[in-house]
């Protein structure tokens, strides 16, 4: 394999590009407040991690703050979507360590759009520095990685978000003062779907590896995962179905779509979980899956209008959705914006989209429900983000937490994250039951094996068909839902303490 050895340079890089050259001084706001400048009420010293895809949306909706530093491992992916050029005066890193290293004490905030797998490291350390963090969905890639965000963000005081843009939409307000208002009784259960993956899954890790681009260093891209040799198939974007680095269609956007159902159904940790799904990989995401969380009574806030019982979450994905209940209108396409919802709820159906659009009764009837949430403007067009730059400017003792602040993004997350254990130990063949507060399963033994797909081969010879499945030896499954669940990076990254 051709090494990368990252020698590349800014200067090298632009070209005739027009770009400034990276020789400049970037300040802390409360040093350049007492120089003539807008104080830190004002404006943000922004640092940018994982920034030639959604990352880069994320940025141009927080044009009024400073831009400061732009961090890629795949500068030739950057340069494709105009994003250097976008912020002539950011300085530009590979390393998101070595970019803490020498301006971390200029930097008041992040925005974290890197792979799934490296969500939770990058962040980490920026909140343990008193960093202000905004992190795209999922937040982390695994349960422990979200139990500690929140922690942090928690013990540091800083304003967070997680990047599920629909949590501070309309529908998804709409829809929470819909259950909380009792307009469709108690919720037993729920049904909710998305049409993705569209990007490839189910696929077999690639036999050879490729030459490395000279624009992308791999090693970094890595980052906490084993190392595999490059390939084209990664990245960009199409890692999100390759389980190293994303979650597949679950992760992508069950951030979107169940948020509405965790918030208006005052969920915390499930308490059992089941997955199934096509033919389920070691390296990939299946094509089409199914999770069953089963989560138990809640207590109802003093003056409740409802209960809040035991409810069971179904989840769909890969063209799998949910059997339509009796009375849905003939012809009504089920998917709107990219999935769906149904709350069934014991006197009426609550149906909503993607990010919580458009709810409606299944009755026919429209709810005057009070407005007890709190209203974003333009939240799909960018004032998700400038909530939370709101957030950031305010005092941690008076601050209005964001819409999709930590303490509420990394319990759901855990939720999210939760699905794609269920899925991936489905050859136990069992529902698997969880302590939350402790992180574990408590109904996998210590002998308990598991054997996984390696790779789905087939030929036809002769017209007969041929079928040769490759499957691992027999794994320790505690030891396997262990990794899962705390993962262990490779060396040269690491994480704080988790708090108390």
């Amino acid at each position: 394999m051709k090494e990368n050895s990252n020698s590349i340079s800014r200067r090298s890089f632009i070209g005739t590009t027009g770009a400034v050259a990276a020789g400049l001084t970037i300040m802390p706001s409360h040093v350049i407040s007492g120089l003539g400048y807008k104080a830190p009420s004002d404006k943000l010293n922004i640092a940018g991690i994982g920034v030639g895809g959604m990352g880069n949306a994320n940025l141009k909706n927080l044009k009024s703050e400073n831009i400061v530093a732009l961090c890629d491992v795949d500068w030739g992916y950057c340069k494709q979507n105009g994003v250097f050029e976008e912020y002539p005066g950011a300085k530009w890193y590979w390393d998101f360590r070595k970019m803490y290293d020498e301006i971390g004490k200029s930097i008041d905030a992040v925005v974290v759009a890197t792979a799934d797998h490296t969500h939770a490291v990058v962040a980490a350390q920026a909140i343990a520095m008193g960093k202000h963090a905004y992190v795209q969905k999922p937040l982390t890639h695994s349960v422990y990685e979200s139990r500690l965000l929140t922690k942090l963000a928690a013990k540091h005081k800083v304003a967070t978000q997680m990047g599920n843009q629909g949590s501070s939409d309309e529908g998804v307000n709409q829809t929470i003062e819909w259950l909380q208002n009792g307009e469709i009784g108690e919720v037993t259960k729920v049904e909710a779907f998305t049409d993705r993956p569209i990007w490839p899954q189910g696929l077999n890790r690639p036999a050879k590896g490729e030459w490395v681009p000279e624009t992308l260093n791999w090693d970094l891209f890595i980052g906490t995962a084993p190392m595999r040799p490059y390939n084209s198939i990664y990245t960009p974007w199409n890692w999100r179905g390759w389980w190293d680095f994303g979650t597949g269609a679950l992760g992508d956007m069950a951030c979107h779509i169940l948020h509405p159902v965790f918030k208006g159904l005052k969920l915390k940790y499930p308490v059992k979980a089941q997955g199934s799904s096509t033919l389920l990989l070691t390296d990939c995401a299946p094509n089409a899956q199914m999770v069953t969380l089963k989560y138990p009574e809640r207590v109802a806030p003093k003056g409740s209008k409802i209960k809040y019982p035991a409810v069971e979450i179904i989840w769909y994905d890969g063209g799998l959705q949910p059997a339509r209940p009796a009375g849905w209108p003939a012809g009504k396409n089920m998917n709107d914006a990219g999935g769906g919802v149904i709350f069934h709820g014991t006197k009426d159906k609550l149906i909503c989209g993607c990010y919580g659009v458009r709810p409606w009764l299944l009755s026919g009837r429209v709810p005057n429900a009070p407005k007890t949430e709190r209203r974003i403007e333009n939240a799909m067009q960018g004032g998700h983000e400038m909530d939370w730059v709101r957030a950031c400017k305010e005092s941690p003792e008076s601050r209005v937490l964001s819409k999709s602040d930590f303490s509420e993004a990394g319990p759901f997350n855990e939720m999210v994250v939760m699905g794609v254990l269920a899925v991936r130990l489905q050859a136990l063949n069992k529902e698997l039951e969880w302590n939350g507060e402790k992180m574990e399963f408590t109904n996998i033994g210590d002998e308990e094996t598991l054997k996984i797909c390696v790779e789905d081969a087939f030929s036809i010879h002769d017209g007969h068909p041929t079928f040769n499945k490759k499957w691992t030896d027999p794994m320790n499954a505690k030891q396997f839902a262990n990794e899962m669940i705390k993962h262990t990076y490779r060396a040269g990254y690491t994480l704080p303490e988790m708090p108390a």
